[in-house]
């Protein structure tokens, strides 16, 4: 098994580059065109010369925005998340709903459900009496 591993790592490198190549846009990519990059990569990625060409010399290299690190820029743009309780904007949302509408429409709407069990249940107990009355 350990014989095949450097075929492995040659295989993995060379579908690593062209993948990389073919993601990579055209704005990014210096010498020679994107094509002939993946040309290339293709014909000379078994000796490694493709692969290794476009990480080295075929890719605009990315480095720190500004002087700012990535882990820098994170802890810059970390989201601060807020418990609704504590913030303000929506307990002001809340007290700018109209409360009143809602609790008369929730109240009436009770009003008929209650009514509703009140007739069902009575309609239930005549027909328990009913039943038991002819028994």
């Amino acid at each position: 098994m350990l014989r095949y591993l450097p075929f492995l790592l040659v295989l993995a490198l060379w579908i690593y580059a062209f993948i990389d190549c073919l993601n990579t846009p055209e704005e990014e990519v210096r010498g020679l065109p994107k094509v002939v990059w993946v040309i290339v990569i293709l014909l000379f990625g078994e000796v490694l010369v493709g692969p290794v060409a476009w990480l080295v010399a075929g890719k605009v290299g990315r480095g720190p925005t500004r002087g700012v690190t990535p882990s820098e820029w994170r802890r810059d743009q970390r989201p601060q998340y807020v418990a609704p309780d504590d913030n303000p904007e929506f307990l002001n949302s809340l007290s700018a709903e109209p409360a009143p509408s809602k609790n008369v429409k929730d109240e009436a709407l009770l009003k008929d459900w209650e009514a509703d069990l009140r007739r069902r249940e009575e309609e239930l107990r005549r027909r328990e009496a009913g039943e038991e009355s002819e028994s």
